[in-house]
Order: structure tokens, then sequence, then C-alpha cells
């Protein structure tokens, strides 16, 4: 069969391309220096560029002040009737403060550790990352580390298969990759 035939490889590359292009993300810093002010938020910068240099859409911000309540709180709300992607950045590491994975499991349905691990692997100071990565509904929650090398680091070691899992989350018929 030809690719343009209906063939089952040309049916996934097909299905991969439109979940690709209709990928929708949102993004949360969790940084008490950014909710009150005294900080830049270059992290969410960066990440808003990466996405966007995808071809995906960033339908929205947040600041939350860190704090594991604070930020199951953020989740639960950005994820509310949300297909997409939300990467946090901040909070993953061991300040007193860094409660981002305690927070992102309050609430997620099912961890994805796999995301984890491979986010971890990309740079040796990931072994110091607490990040966690996991679905809330309809939503892919990934935990990036607050600084902007590290969080693009991160989601660039997982890039190529959110489109795969986000496609999951909502239609299970989503062909398996070739």
């Amino acid at each position: 069969m030809s690719r343009g035939d209906g063939s089952y490889a040309y049916y996934v590359n097909e299905k991969a391309q439109s979940v690709k292009k209709e990928m929708k993300v949102k993004i949360l810093t969790v940084s008490d220096g950014v909710a009150h002010g005294v900080r830049e938020n270059k992290s969410s910068e960066a990440l808003v560029e990466r996405v966007s240099n995808e071809g995906w859409t960033v339908e929205d911000t947040v600041v939350s002040p860190d704090g594991d309540d604070e930020v199951a709180k953020t989740l639960v709300s950005l994820a509310h009737e949300f297909h997409g992607l939300i990467v946090t950045t901040g909070g993953t590491g061991f300040g007193p403060r860094d409660q981002t994975p305690e927070g992102t499991l309050k609430v997620i349905d099912r961890e994805a550790p796999g995301l984890a691990e491979a986010m971890r692997l990309v740079n040796p100071l990931g072994r110091l990352s607490r990040g966690v990565a996991g679905t809330i509904g309809t939503s892919l929650v990934v935990n990036t580390p607050g600084s902007e090398k590290g969080c693009i680091e991160c989601l660039e070691a997982i890039i190529d298969v959110i489109p795969h899992a986000v496609g999951l989350l909502s239609d299970n018929t989503d062909p398996h990759p070739i």
C-alpha cells in the first residue's frame, strides 16, 4: 500500500500530526519570588517560546506561590475541562518550600513515572529533581525545574511523546506509533 491510500502507517502519521497541531498548553510557575514580584519569570517565558516553536498553543500562564496546597489547588483549576499539557516550573528541589511534587501527587489520577525518569536523565543535576508527571482527567501534568535551562532540557526530553500521550487521554483508539 502506498502511504496515502489508508495504510496503517499513513493513519498513524496523520493522527500524530493532527494531535501535534492541536496541542494546547498551560504553564504554571511555582515560585514565592515570582508570585511576590521580586523575581523575573524567565522559566515560564522560555517554556512559552519553546512550545510555541513546536507549533503548540499556549492557553494560559499562571503563577502560584510555593507550597503543596497552593500547587494542588491551582492544578485542579488549570485542568478543569482542559485537554492538553500542563507544565509546571519550579518547586522541585530540596528547598523547604519546594513542594510542587507533593501538590501534584495530591491531585493527579495516575502517575507517569517514565516521563519523570526521562526528564531526570538529561542532566547530572536532574538527580536532584523530585519532579513527577501524571494525569488529571484529560490533562497531562509534568513538573520541571525552575531554572530556565533546566525546564527546557526536561521538556525536550519528553516532547516527542507528549502528543501521543495527550491524544490517548481523550481517544484511546489513538494508534501506537510505528
